[in-house]
């Protein structure tokens, strides 16, 4: 008899494999099902950024690059010409490197500039006040207004004859110069005009000096830190990440300045954009008169590829240096 049901119990058993195996079969078929419908569900969500990167921004790119290895005048089909419009720029373009020159010129000391003034913007708006608010926007909104608006503002500013800026010179006995006009003075007016952007870094720091734990401060003050020995080893650390952020933003657009050139040295009665005497032609401004005044699109193509280039390297090289200067919250230098 116990032979018997033993018999039976492995006759059945290969059918209860059987089974089991089909149910697993079966969940893993509904599983997957249900997988692919919630993947197919998500790239339906996200479906608009992908078009909107291929056509926008993927393939342009690519058509760019293939276009600067052509001569191209948008009339007329393009003509392969290899390497050609990068020989020109680098060996036969003298407007090029004076472009070159002057784009970082205004990187040089607009980007210095930019990050101390919204750095010590940000430390006194730091405060707990009331109305403390209302100064932040005013100062804030000002880096969100249309570029041609403000270009506009400044030109009447920088007027040499009833211009703000140098009335209030003429209070302390100073004669104004020419500003626009005058190619002493051009870049430094522009320089001077990029500080009414600081307000969107001043946010930015803002935001990080609010995250710094008051225990730090108090822990310092209880050791007789004083308030410098507290900037330079709290709070200047603690928002290195913000100050790196700011930092690289601020390269990236004064490598790309090009609106202000473009409206008040074109309505300076200069006759050009990036007058006088292309003391204003800054690259992106450069590369614009290639390609929408003289139909040069393959030329213009190699010279935003430069441009790339160009931003590409001193991003990776700020990145490797803030190794040595940003502090995380993970990072080991903080505890």
């Amino acid at each position: 008899m116990h032979q018997e049901t033993k018999a039976e119990a492995n006759s059945l058993y290969p059918a209860n494999i059987k089974y089991k195996s089909s149910r697993l079969r079966f969940k893993l078929k509904i599983s997957i099902s249900d997988r692919a419908k919630r993947n197919i569900e998500g790239y339906l969500f996200i479906s608009p950024w992908l078009i909107g990167f291929v056509f926008l921004s993927a393939g342009p790119i690519v058509f760019s690059l293939f276009m600067s290895g052509t001569r191209w005048s948008l009339l007329s089909a393009p003509q392969w010409i290899g390497m050609e419009n990068y020989h020109t720029l680098l060996f036969d373009d003298p407007l090029f490197y004076t472009s070159l020159w002057n784009t970082a010129y205004y990187v040089f000391f607009s980007v210095p500039l930019g990050m101390l003034l919204s750095l010590l913007l940000a430390i006194l708006l730091n405060q707990r006040l009331r109305g403390i608010s209302i100064f932040r926007t005013i100062f804030f909104l000002p880096s969100v207004t249309n570029m041609v608006a403000v270009s506009i503002l400044w030109m009447w500013i920088f007027n040499p004859e009833f211009g703000l800026l140098n009335r209030a010179l003429e209070w302390f006995g100073i004669a104004g110069p020419l500003w626009l006009q005058s190619e002493t003075w051009s870049k430094p007016a522009l320089i001077l005009m990029s500080l009414w952007g600081v307000g969107g870094g001043m946010i930015i720091n803002l935001a990080a000096l609010q995250g710094i734990p008051e225990e730090l401060y108090e822990a310092a003050s209880l050791d007789g830190a004083k308030s410098w020995r507290r900037l330079f080893h709290i709070t200047l650390p603690m928002i290195s990440p913000a100050l790196f952020f700011n930092l690289i933003m601020n390269i990236i657009g004064s490598f790309q300045v090009f609106t202000q050139a473009l409206v008040m040295t074109a309505s300076s009665g200069q006759g050009s954009e990036g007058g006088p005497n292309n003391s204003t032609l800054f690259f992106v401004l450069y590369l614009y008169k290639k390609a929408f005044q003289q139909f040069k699109m393959g030329y213009a193509s190699s010279l935003a590829w430069v441009l790339f280039i160009i931003i590409l390297l001193f991003t990776l090289i700020q990145f490797l240096l803030s190794q040595r200067w940003v502090y995380y919250q993970t990072d080991e230098r903080l505890k």
